[in-house]
């Protein structure tokens, strides 16, 4: 499987159309926990002000992504008023989600930066623009196709240096990042991931830590953690999810949960459904 895919499908992340058209005056998009934002600017201006004041002016056709919660205010020219698709995109986990932590708060492209981005923007254009029978999962559909293109293209063309999704356009870190992604349970040593690599040990962590930002076998951690969460929401029991990340038992994975996030897996998962259960 590719390097997107097993990420996309143990973390689902899905698009909501709520907006096409003129945009007029100042609109303001809050922060929400586990949720995005999408931009489509078909024509005219606008401005984005970002959570740290940051005013960028956008006047030309293309896409701003917002891939993490983020507030944010637009605000539309009077004498240029944009023209606009607006999505959230929704994340399904009660925490983060990997390929959203990996990216910048804010990406931007011109339509004509990539053709598969911008012919899949012009066709979302034409069915938000138009009431056609199974419009509104129609442009949903699209926004999701629209989301993958994007990600492809951020990782064909190593437009993010640090981090995950930089690993993931490495040619021999990707072999690694893969294969952990795939079968966390499996016991990766530095001499297994180093040889996956066709590396030395000691060029291989230098390398990895270098690219993705932490060690091989913190990463392995972290990972593992990722995907318990996953699991424990998916009310599997907590010596289940211990095998199926590595663990021999629920007592091992306690102790890894103690250590990096000062709580147990019960604990966590209480605090999430408690958090759930009052928003």
């Amino acid at each position: 499987m590719d390097q997107l895919s097993v990420i996309l499908q143990r973390f689902s992340m899905n698009t909501e159309v709520f907006f096409t058209g003129n945009l007029c005056g100042i609109s303001q998009f809050d922060k929400q926990a586990n949720q995005g934002h999408l931009h489509l600017l078909r024509s005219g201006e606008l401005t984005l002000i970002d959570e740290q004041g940051k005013s960028t002016l956008f006047n030309e056709p293309g896409v701003l992504f917002l891939p993490s919660p983020h507030s944010h205010r637009i605000i539309g020219s009077e004498d240029n008023p944009p023209v606009l698709v607006c999505a959230n995109i929704i994340y399904n986990e009660a925490t983060s989600n990997p390929i959203a932590d990996a990216l910048p708060s804010l990406l931007h492209f011109n339509f004509n930066d990539c053709e598969k981005i911008k012919q899949t923007a012009l066709w979302l254009f034409e069915e938000a623009f138009q009431e056609q029978c199974g419009r509104q999962p129609m442009i949903n559909s699209l926004t999701d196709i629209f989301i993958i293109y994007i990600l492809r293209h951020v990782l064909s063309n190593n437009i993010i240096k640090h981090g995950l999704l930089a690993g993931l356009a490495h040619p021999q870190i990707s072999k690694v990042l893969l294969a952990i992604h795939d079968a966390p349970e499996q016991p990766w040593g530095l001499e297994e991931m180093a040889a996956l690599a066709l590396m030395s040990r000691s060029k291989f962590a230098d390398l990895f830590k270098r690219i993705v930002g932490q060690s091989p076998g913190d990463y392995v951690i972290d990972w593992r953690i990722v995907v318990a969460k996953s699991l424990l929401q998916k009310n599997k029991s907590v010596a289940i999810v211990a095998n199926a990340v590595g663990y021999e038992n629920g007592s091992a994975l306690a102790r890894v949960f103690r250590k990096k996030l000062g709580i147990s897996p019960k604990q966590w998962l209480e605090k999430i459904n408690g958090a759930t259960n009052s928003s």
